[in-house]
C-alpha cells in the first residue's frame, strides 16, 4: 500500500543516532511515496510525535539521551500511533522490553529493504482499519465536552476554560479512569514546553476551582496520583 493511495502521504518519523541507517531509510521509504522526518534521540522523536503527529514511528533501540525502550513507553502514553522497532540479534531482551512497552513489530538488523517495507505497509493498514473517528463530543458523567465548540458543561452548567484549560480536560477526558503521568499531559497540551512542570500544577488548580462543587474539601474530578500524575474521574464517585 504506497501512500498514493490517499490524498495525503503517510508520515513516518525515524528515529535513530546512526547516519547509514538513516540514509538507507530514507531512500528505501522515499520511493514508496512518505514523507519523512528525522529525530536523532528519543527526546528530539518526542517533540517531532507532536509537532508533527506521524503515522508510523520505526526507532532503533540504542540511543543518547532517551533510549528506544523509553521512547516506546513515552509515545504510549500519548499515543497509538505503530512503532517498529529496529534491533541488532543480541538485543532480545530490550527487544521484549520495547515490545512490552508497547512497540508494534520489530525487524532485526541487518534487514532486507523488502521486510522493512512489507512490515511498514501492514502497520499502517491496521491503523487505518483501527482508527475511529475523532470524537466531536465527549459525554462523561457529569461532563459534557463539545470539542469543536470548545464548550464545557459540568452537571449542566457552562464553564469557561482558557484554552490550555480546555486542552487539558479534553486530555483528561479521553483518558478517564487512567493514570496519566506529569510528562504525557505536558508533552500533549504544551508539547516544547514540556520541561516547564509548573505550567501543569498551575493549570490542574486552576481547572479544579472551575468544574469542582465548591463545598467539595477534596478533588472529585481530577485525583492526584503522587510522583505520578493524574487521574480523570467524571462522576466524582467511587467507581468510574
Amino acid at each position: 500500500m504506497k501512500s498514493t493511495e490517499r490524498d495525503a502521504p503517510f508520515k513516518i518519523l525515524i528515529v535513530d543516532d546512526e547516519p547509514q541507517i538513516t540514509r538507507v531509510l530514507r531512500t528505501a521509504l522515499s520511493t514508496q511515496g512518505y514523507a519523512l522526518q528525522i529525530a536523532a534521540n528519543g527526546v528530539e522523536g518526542l517533540v517531532a510525535l507532536h509537532a508533527w503527529k506521524p503515522d508510523l514511528i520505526i526507532t532503533d533501540l540504542a540511543m543518547p539521551q532517551m533510549d528506544g525502550v523509553e521512547l516506546c513507553r513515552e509515545v504510549r502514553a500519548v499515543s497509538q500511533v505503530p512503532i517498529i522497532v529496529l534491533s541488532v540479534r543480541n538485543q532480545d531482551r530490550q527487544k521484549i522490553e520495547a515490545l512490552d512497552a508497547g512497540a508494534d513489530d520489530f525487524v532485526t538488523k541487518p534487514f532486507s529493504i523488502q521486510e522493512l517495507q512489507a512490515r511498514v505497509r501492514a502497520q499502517l493498514r491496521r491503523q487505518i482499519a483501527a482508527t475511529p473517528e475523532m470524537p466531536q463530543v465527549i459525554s462523561l458523567g457529569d461532563f459534557h465536552i463539545d470539542v469543536p465548540q470548545h464548550r464545557v458543561l459540568v452537571r449542566g452548567e457552562d464553564i469557561h476554560l482558557t484554552p490550555k484549560q480546555f486542552d487539558l480536560l479534553v486530555c483528561l477526558a479521553q483518558h478517564a479512569g487512567q493514570v496519566m503521568t506529569h510528562r504525557a499531559l505536558l508533552q500533549t497540551v504544551w508539547g516544547t514546553n514540556a520541561d516547564q512542570p509548573e505550567y501543569l500544577r498551575v493549570n490542574i488548580g486552576q481547572l479544579r476551582k472551575k468544574i469542582e462543587l465548591s463545598d467539595s474539601e477534596e478533588p472529585r474530578y481530577i485525583l492526584t496520583e503522587p510522583w505520578i500524575g493524574y487521574r480523570f474521574r467524571p462522576t466524582g464517585a467511587n467507581e468510574i
